[in-house]
């Protein structure tokens, strides 16, 4: 089977798994990995948090509630391998093995430092290091595909590159990944039409107890038509998210709803929140017990955890042999 592995962000300061998450990485991410030719290695990125997140506790938070979402959607931690970056420190090591091989050029190019370059003082050794432990993540599992998003193209090109060149230095020890590249990766609007990011608060996080998702909902933002007046659903925000998870037969309804006038972006909304309510039932309730049963989730990490590091220490010896340390693992 081909072996695929992908990392999952867990960083922002309030640990929320949004809508665009779901509909964007989890749902895909777990399509992908039920393929019969796929080995899926899926890992939260909690190493890569540090750069940002200083506080212990978010972390942990943050952990907790990306593995939940992940873990209430289906992720099949028996055919696959789910696990936290941190759980498996060969990863640290490795880092600094490629970091001697990696010119400052190539870093100093990347994007990731170059969008924050121009203030330095914002820039920690981590984020600026940030593509080598990229390359590190995916090297030490010998992942022959990396599903990637354009903005993550360049990364992965990097990983290639150093990966290729060290094999050319030292003979053949790590597989070059391929780039599995989506080309109808979904963009999923925000409450204000933009992307849905955190970045612009403009999320919503599916999870709330539903007095508190039916406000987040309510607050999206429409245009001032009277209720009245027919409205044009193609230019409303509402419908945009609405048609993201409704059937055709509910779509077609709400598009005749919004033509015909008589009907108002408030009753667009309570439709929108109960069809959220219906449609994520169960992976709301799963999620919940979950985050109330965090051992659980840790039994889960700490299973993949085991996983990956038996392919981890074979490569890592595979390198510690290469360059003359040749102490076992």
């Amino acid at each position: 089977m081909a072996r695929i592995l992908t990392g999952i962000q867990s960083s922002g300061s309030s640990g929320e798994v949004h809508l665009g998450n779901i509909l964007g990485a989890i749902k895909p991410g777990i399509a992908l990995s039920k393929q019969q030719d796929h080995e899926a290695f899926f890992f939260i990125a909690d190493l890569h948090s540090l750069t940002t997140v200083k506080d212990a506790a978010v972390r942990k938070k943050n952990t907790y509630a990306v593995a939940a979402a992940w873990l209430a959607f289906g992720f099949d931690t028996d055919k696959n391998v789910f696990y936290k970056q941190s759980d498996v420190p060969e990863v640290c090591e490795l880092t600094w093995y490629l970091n001697c091989h990696t010119p400052f050029p190539m870093l100093a190019n990347a994007h990731s430092f170059k969008d924050k370059s121009e203030n330095l003082s914002d820039v920690n050794a981590g984020l600026f290091d940030y593509p080598v432990l990229m390359a590190c993540d995916i090297l030490l599992y010998d992942a022959e595909m990396v599903p990637v998003g354009k903005d993550q193209k360049q990364h992965l090109e990097m990983t290639r590159d150093i990966a290729s060149s060290f094999n050319h230095l030292y003979g053949e020890t790590f597989v070059i990944p391929e780039p599995l590249i989506d080309e109808k990766v979904m963009v999923i609007p925000g409450t204000d039409g933009r992307k849905m990011s955190k970045t612009y608060n403009n999320y919503l996080n599916i999870f709330l107890a539903e007095k508190k998702l039916r406000k987040a909902v309510m607050k999206i933002e429409t245009d001032s038509t009277p209720l009245e007046e027919p409205k044009d659903p193609e230019s409303c925000n509402v419908f945009a998210l609405y048609k993201l998870i409704a059937s055709n037969e509910q779509i077609a309804e709400m598009r005749q709803n919004y033509e015909g006038g008589n009907y108002g972006y408030g009753h667009a909304k309570q439709a929108l929140f109960e069809l959220l309510l219906d449609t994520f039932a169960e992976e709301r309730k799963r999620y919940n017990e979950f985050m109330e049963n965090p051992e659980l989730i840790d039994q889960k990490l700490e299973e993949g955890a085991r996983k990956a590091s038996k392919i981890a220490k074979e490569v890592l010896g595979r390198v510690r042999k290469k360059l003359g340390y040749t102490t076992a693992l």
